[in-house]
């Protein structure tokens, strides 16, 4: 186990090893990539019995969340990855004559990934296929919330790379604040507003730029006119997948009041279609990750009508998929992120009204929009502001890698996922080649009657 006592040493061994050019190689990126790639296929058993033992995570969601969406990262990496790092040639202006320029893109240097325990592999591995693309050493500091995961990526990491290229520093909020400590050429943190705050504070003492994934109250909003059964399973599918612990998870339901009896009957419909009578014994469900949890989302249950589920059980962390009604917007759960399967539905007569209530709180991650009708949806769009939108579904536009993922104001700063990661991790540099066939003196003094010739050239 490494231990923050060698962070920094084991930065030195990283700025040597990059300081040899021998990840600026094409060919070695999409090596080490392999490799990472069949470690994981070498250890999807051992990555399963980690995500149960630190979430309950059922197999095919740890397969759908983590496992796949970050063998997609190495594949598209791999595929995308010459065309990513091509030299992009750039026009020059007519006062630039006879040069040439391009942006070539060039890795920063040794950077560090602090990665959350709701997904604690995908969160880990995902955006170190984008480090490990551009070129860069990295240190992955795993969350230690999630002990098991944590222990193992730091076990299948270190066996498949040289900790001069890619290490696993282990360690609790201590270990944290020394590797922050440390001048990093790129920090990324996924996590929560709060704890993104600590990250950016502390890497504005050595001017470190951040990218920071971190949450907010993601709204849904249903319109009346959609295919009920549909959207409920949608909603609940988005919802209480790892019980609820997803930064993108809807946060609470804006519906128009005509279909709210009608809707809220599908949804526990689906949930018990989804986990049964009773969610408890189901496989298919997890668990909140710890007491400290746990204990958080059970007090925010004392407030409003709990309309389905609300059980509860501290012996191994239960809450059952749990709709409440009833709730004021001044309510504890109103005033921060759920991050648990407690989802809050409120009415609107009007979308102006809906829209209203999601502009009273800071921007969130993301948006949910359930109607056919494009007119509304459209005004949804341009009257409000997120890191990212998924139209009729829920989610699902996390896994899209085209599309940056990222939050905006305090859900975030920066993007990740496919070629956003890349540019993440990467430094567009900026290069000017003139010839010296020719000399114009029209930039040199004297300037003497030279003004007129200017503005013509320029304008």
């Amino acid at each position: 186990m490494i231990t923050s006592s060698t962070a920094h040493t084991i930065i030195q061994k990283q700025r040597q090893f990059f300081s040899t050019g021998k990840t600026k190689d094409i060919n070695f990126r999409i090596e080490q990539l392999k490799l990472l790639q069949q470690t994981i296929i070498n250890n999807e058993s051992a990555i399963y019995t980690a995500l149960k033992a630190d979430l309950h995570k059922p197999q095919v969601e740890a397969y759908l969340s983590e496992i796949g969406l970050c063998l997609e990262e190495i594949k598209h990496a791999i595929k995308n990855i010459k065309s990513w790092t091509k030299p992009q040639p750039i026009l020059t202006p007519i006062t630039q004559f006879l040069s040439t320029a391009q942006i070539n893109i060039e890795p920063l240097g040794v950077v560090l990934i602090i990665s959350p325990w709701n997904y604690p592999l995908q969160l880990c591995l995902a955006p170190l296929v984008g480090a490990i693309a551009a070129g860069n050493c990295v240190i992955l500091k795993p969350s230690e919330i999630a002990p098991h995961t944590s222990r193992l990526l730091a076990d299948i990491i270190q066996k498949t790379f040289d900790r001069a290229y890619i290490a696993v520093i282990e360690g609790g909020i201590e270990t944290s604040q020394e590797l922050l400590a440390e001048k990093f050429d790129h920090i990324l943190f996924t996590g929560s507003t709060n704890v993104g705050k600590i990250v950016m504070e502390a890497a504005a003492k050595t001017l470190t730029p951040v990218t920071l994934e971190l949450g907010g109250k993601s709204p849904t909003i249903v319109d009346a006119d959609v295919p009920i059964e549909t959207t409920a399973r949608r909603i609940v599918w988005g919802k209480f997948l790892n019980a609820g612990q997803s930064c993108i998870a809807p946060d609470y339901l804006l519906v128009n009041k005509t279909i709210k009896t009608e809707l809220l009957a599908a949804i526990a419909k689906c949930i018990k279609e989804f986990y049964g009578d009773n969610p408890y014994n189901s496989q298919d469900y997890a668990r909140i990750i710890n007491q400290k949890q746990f204990d958080r989302l059970t007090k925010l249950l004392q407030e409003g009508k709990i309309i389905i589920g609300g059980e509860t059980n501290s012996n191994d962390y239960y809450i059952s998929p749990t709709v409440i009604d009833e709730i004021s917007w001044n309510a504890a759960i109103m005033q921060e992120e759920i991050f648990g399967p407690i989802l809050p539905i409120f009415t609107y007569t009007d979308i102006t009204e809906a829209i209203a209530r999601v502009n009273e709180n800071p921007k969130p991650l993301a948006v949910y929009i359930f109607s056919r009708n494009q007119q509304i949806q459209q005004q949804i769009l341009q009257e409000t502001a997120s890191g990212g939108v998924c139209i009729n579904d829920t989610l699902s536009h996390f896994v899209v890698l085209d599309l940056p993922f990222g939050g905006i104001g305090t859900s975030g700063i920066g993007s990740c996922h496919g070629k956003a990661s890349f540019d993440t991790f990467s430094h567009r540099r900026s290069i000017l080649n003139k010839s010296f066939l020719v000399d114009i003196k029209l930039r040199y003094a004297p300037y003497q009657d030279k003004l007129k010739i200017l503005k013509w050239l320029i304008r």
